[in-house]
């Protein structure tokens, strides 16, 4: 009885870090690029904003909270990298929003369906209605992780 103890403790010690790491493979901080072409009217714009991976957790920001052109970005990440991402945010400017509705001010949300790899990723945003949405893409590219040369 005592060897199976020890046997499973044993396979349980091999097994437990490789589920840890694969499951954490994406974590480290992300430069998010956000790009949505111009629609009609609708002027396009491009934010790039940080943002970072925890237990598989993405969490980005741009802007600053409560404000016109804030933007929450969140979701978990599978393990083979799929993701369906929640944006939310207030529309900044009506030249860059679509919509009867969408004027300074307003708050907004859309999901985002993405696909992330241990260093890059990509996503696409939902479109809503086809006659007033549109395409927006999202690029995201892990950082080197902070250099250690100024310490001693």
């Amino acid at each position: 009885m005592r060897n199976a103890v020890k046997l499973l403790f044993a396979c349980a010690l091999i097994f437990l870090p490789g589920t840890s790491i694969a499951a954490d493979r994406f974590d480290g901080n992300w430069q998010t690029k956000l790009t949505c072409p111009p629609k009609g009217d609708t002027q396009g714009y491009t934010w790039q904003f940080p943002g970072v991976i925890q237990n598989s957790v993405f969490h980005g920001e741009h802007g600053t909270a409560g404000q016109p052109g804030y933007l929450l970005i969140e979701g978990k990440i599978k393990e083979d990298g799929a993701a369906k991402l929640s944006a939310n945010g207030i529309v900044a400017s009506r030249k860059y929003a679509r919509g009867i509705f969408a004027h300074q001010g307003e708050e907004y949300s859309y999901d985002i369906k993405a696909q992330f790899k241990e260093t890059e990723g990509t996503g696409a945003k939902s479109e809503g209605l086809g006659i007033v949405g549109r395409t927006c893409s999202f690029e995201f590219v892990k950082q080197p992780p902070a250099s250690q040369s100024g310490a001693q």
